[in-house]
């Protein structure tokens, strides 16, 4: 079975289930939908995103290796000296978007040769704790529901090095502040899928 699931001749819930039991045997999370991937947290570290794990991805085409969030970071990576590019990711709460974010920001302070600003991804993460004090809550499906949206925007030097970075916080909704729903379904997912887009 393609990891694309434009690819299959059946793209339902089967080949979603399908595509995320077989992406563990080799350990991974991820698959493709045409150009977006599509990341299944599976709640448990894997030995996905090492050092060899980037290496493997930098330079590479992102059709010519398999998906993973770095194929994806490597795309807007080589991209960018041409163009403004964005990675959006998207899901539920609980669905490893900060996990995705995190490792690619850390894939680009490793091909830039940041060394010196390979933390950007740590300093940009140790903001979390303030943010989500000010901006979490408790939801009925995950303890520290952010209640906002981030925005981080990295700076690259001419050489294309990391040399900073900014996160811009703002609100998907005012009513997920100031009011909760009473009803609630009590559905629970079999997998909490996420989207990245380049």
């Amino acid at each position: 079975m393609s990891r694309d699931l434009c690819q299959s001749k059946t793209v339902w819930l089967w080949s979603l289930l399908n595509m995320k039991l077989k992406s563990f045997f080799p350990p991974s999370v991820f698959g493709l939908l045409g150009i977006v991937l599509v990341a299944i947290n599976p709640y448990e570290n894997l030995p996905i995103y090492g050092t060899d794990i980037i290496n493997a991805y930098s330079g590479q085409n992102m059709g010519d290796m398999d998906p993973h969030i770095f194929a994806v970071a490597e795309e807007a990576y080589k991209q960018m000296a041409r163009l403004v590019c964005s990675i959006i990711v998207s899901g539920e709460s609980g669905a490893g978007k900060t996990v995705s974010a995190k490792y690619a920001m850390r894939y680009f302070a490793t091909v830039s040769g940041s060394a010196s600003e390979a933390n950007v991804e740590e300093k940009v993460l140790a903001s979390n704790p303030i943010m989500e004090a000010i901006g979490n809550a408790k939801t009925t499906r995950n303890d520290n529901s952010s209640r906002f949206g981030k925005y981080i925007e990295i700076g690259f030097d001419n050489r294309y090095r990391i040399i900073g970075a900014n996160m811009r916080t703002y609100l998907l909704e005012k009513s997920r502040v100031v009011f909760q729903v009473i009803i609630f379904l009590d559905f629970v997912p079999v997998f909490s899928p996420h989207l990245c887009y380049f």
